[in-house]
């Protein structure tokens, strides 16, 4: 299947222990930190959720966005699992490249690996940029719908599968429901969407993600409690209007980390960095200055 790559990019392979694994490369080598994407769940790849961000930021560093296993290029390595293990395949692709420090950027689940980069390896995250962060809540809504939820991730893979490719057929209305304005959302993206929900296998990277995060009564991933831990800058991007996640998650969670800001964006949903993307860049890019002056400082300091 021939996988949508966004302007500024280019696609190779990594292998790691788990297999061949799918990264988009862009920009240009640079003393600045390089940015690190990693995309959401269902059936996303980083040529989804970062279509704009290659071209937008190549021009001063490095872009690197992975595909995790069982996601877009890298739909036929077997999935590892839950964020902490996704962040972890994050961190040796980013290796594999050359890079030992980054600003690690994640949207929805992708946001999720993000966190669990900066508190599993806080040497790698130099800064972080979450968009409508997944992992900050300790249920997914009302205690009956997260029975729910818990007792459908639990299912014997069978079950699960059938269930993944009931779903998929649905990708293009809860696509757009996810949105505050569908029309907003590029034509090549909602395209490349759709043909990843018709790939064989599509979503049971998501699928191991929810048995790994989703319980019963509540979730395993809430990383609320532990969020203090991070140190490094975190940029949160958050849609006001966003049914998916609530953006209370990154008000709580900006409001404990250190160095945490979060910018609420009106009249946007999920996918706030493609529904936004004026507005993402000029904060991103505001944000990724300051981090840039921070590490000319240090190394700076370093040299003398």
């Amino acid at each position: 299947m021939k996988r949508l790559i966004p302007a500024g990019a280019t696609e190779q392979y990594v292998t790691l222990d788990e297999g061949e694994i799918r990264v988009l490369v862009g920009g240009t080598a640079s003393d600045r930190p390089p940015l690190v994407l990693v995309h959401g769940g269902g059936v996303d790849n980083a040529g989804i959720s970062w279509f704009s961000a290659f071209e937008a930021f190549g021009g001063e560093r490095r872009v690197v966005g992975v595909d995790l296993p069982g996601f877009g290029g890298s739909l036929g390595v077997e999935p590892v699992g839950g964020p902490d293990r996704m962040a972890d395949v994050v961190v040796r692709a980013a290796r594999q490249l050359g890079l030992q420090r980054a600003v690690v950027a994640g949207v929805s689940m992708g946001g999720d690996v993000a966190l669990n980069v900066a508190l599993r390896h806080p040497d790698v995250a130099q800064a972080l940029v979450l968009v409508a962060p997944g992992g900050l809540t300790g249920r997914a809504g009302p205690p009956g719908r997260q029975f729910v939820y818990g007792a459908a991730a639990a299912l014997p893979d069978p079950l699960l599968g059938a269930l993944a490719r009931l779903m998929n057929r649905f990708t293009g209305p809860a696509m757009r429901a996810m949105m505050h304005d569908p029309d907003a959302f590029p034509r090549e993206v909602a395209d490349e969407f759709l043909r990843e929900a018709r790939a064989p296998g599509a979503g049971m990277g998501y699928g191991r993600y929810n048995q790994a995060t989703l319980g019963r009564v509540g979730m395993r991933n809430n990383l609320l409690p532990f969020v203090h831990r991070i140190s490094a800058p975190a940029l949160f991007f958050h849609g006001a209007e966003d049914p998916l996640v609530s953006p209370d998650g990154s008000r709580r969670a900006a409001e404990r980390m250190p160095n945490g800001r979060l910018v609420l964006v009106p009249e946007t949903g999920h996918w706030a960095q493609l529904e936004s993307p004026e507005r993402f860049e000029t904060e991103v890019r505001a944000f990724l200055e300051e981090v840039d002056a921070a590490a000319g400082a240090a190394a700076a300091i370093v040299d003398n």
